[in-house]
């Protein structure tokens, strides 16, 4: 008969209102259910019940598994049905917790016991349980509550089945990049008439990215600097909740040395078409005077350093 290992239990002991969801059993003799026990092989089983999807045996010892070292205590187990298990899809195995009950009229609540362990049914082990429910003294004994008009009582069980792993994500960062920069040049600066420009797309960490160049800043408010934005690509297609995580740097190159005006960023991206950036990247009397090339060409550059992936399960 299966135990429970004193080194690895973690038991909780608590008092509840609510009865058993499972199984209940209610003994009207209990003297009389140890005298046919212990004429056999000390242990009564109940019927079959059904939880989960599965067909389950509440087992009690009424004077304890002297097998398992619970003599003294009463041992309560739950036992899954072979059959059960034999047509169940696929054959292999069930993942359980059991809460065990003991009524006491005198608190009018059930004493719960658990060993919060979810337990593994397979063809190599049907039955899990508890040895030491309760001592066997205490529960004989009417002021104790347990026992009560003359021998009634009444045990039971949760069993909790845990159902197969449906929903689930996979979180990675790429930090190895096969070419983590993209180049943009934006010619004829000084001439731009339209309000925004926007970048080709180009594809990092899996993802379609777009930068978004506002010469003339992208409100009147910001009208002396140069508005710069990293966006992902209206083309992309992100499940719900899905996001993207990107970490790395945007930069003006300076066209006759290393110079460079820079611009560092580490965030979430939500949902395509909403990007990040800076207002107010760089002042555009300084862009004039030092980072336009000899063609009035302005050289834009990111590189990413770490792009997220997440796979999901199907939604």
């Amino acid at each position: 008969m299966g135990s429970c290992s004193p080194a690895v239990s973690r038991i909780v002991e608590n008092w509840r209102e609510h009865p058993p969801s499972s199984y209940s059993l209610k003994i009207q003799n209990f003297s009389q259910l140890e005298n046919s026990t212990a004429s056999s092989d000390h242990k009564y089983q109940s019927r079959l019940f059904s939880s989960g999807g599965y067909n389950w045996r509440l087992i009690l010892y009424p004077k304890g598994n002297v097998k398992d070292n619970g003599s003294g205590f009463i041992s309560m187990y739950v036992e899954l049905d072979s059959t059960s298990l034999m047509e169940s899809i696929p054959q292999t195995q069930v993942f359980a917790e059991l809460r065990f009950f003991v009524y006491n009229k005198k608190e009018n609540k059930y004493f719960t016991i658990q060993d919060v362990e979810v337990k593994r049914f397979n063809a190599l082990r049907m039955v899990w349980g508890l040895i030491q429910v309760l001592p066997y003294d205490t529960f004989i004994n009417p002021e104790f509550g347990y026992i009560f008009e003359g021998g009634e009582c009444e045990f039971g069980v949760d069993v909790l089945v845990a159902p197969p792993l449906t929903n689930w994500e996979i979180l990675s960062f790429d930090e190895k990049l096969s070419h983590p920069k993209f180049s943009w040049t934006v010619k004829s600066f000084s001439d731009l008439k339209e309000d925004v420009y926007t970048s080709n797309k180009f594809s990092m960490g899996g993802k379609e990215w777009i930068l978004k160049l506002y010469p003339k800043g992208d409100s009147p408010a910001n009208g002396k600097y140069l508005s710069l934005y990293l966006h992902l690509a209206d083309s992309e297609t992100l499940k719900p909740d899905e996001k993207v995580f990107k970490q790395g740097h945007v930069r003006v190159l300076n066209p006759i040395g290393s110079n460079h005006v820079e611009g560092q960023y580490s965030r979430w991206h939500k949902e395509p078409g909403k990007g990040w950036g800076w207002d107010q990247f760089m002042s555009l009397a300084d862009l004039r005077k030092t980072y336009l090339d000899k063609e009035d060409a302005l050289n834009v550059e990111v590189e990413f350093k770490v792009v997220s992936a997440t796979k999901y399960s199907p939604i």
